[in-house]
């Protein structure tokens, strides 16, 4: 099964970078400054903590599932894939 749990932090981890972009697009049209790195900030806090809630969650309150730290790990890696992106593409002030 050691194939399985790396391709599932390759999962864990592509969909915090898709998770992290679409709420930095959404609070970036939302913004009053074009150039404020505060929807960036936000969507990847809300994107780490997001993922450590839901391994919290599946501790709790699952039988068949358990809080791995690497799992947080992973879903770190992916917002911050997309910080790196946002960044080095400038889609912070290309956006609007």
């Amino acid at each position: 099964m050691g194939t399985v749990s790396n391709l599932d932090k390759l999962v864990h981890a592509f969909f915090h970078f898709v998770l992290t972009f679409f709420c930095f697009l959404f609070l970036k049209s939302r913004a009053n400054n074009p150039n404020s790195f505060l929807p960036l900030i936000a969507s990847f806090l809300f994107s780490v903590f997001f993922g450590i809630g839901i391994e919290i969650a599946q501790e709790l309150f699952t039988k068949t599932r358990h809080a791995e730290v690497f799992d947080v790990l992973a879903n770190l890696s992916g917002a911050t894939l997309t910080v790196v992106m946002v960044l080095l593409f400038g889609l912070n002030t290309k956006l609007r």
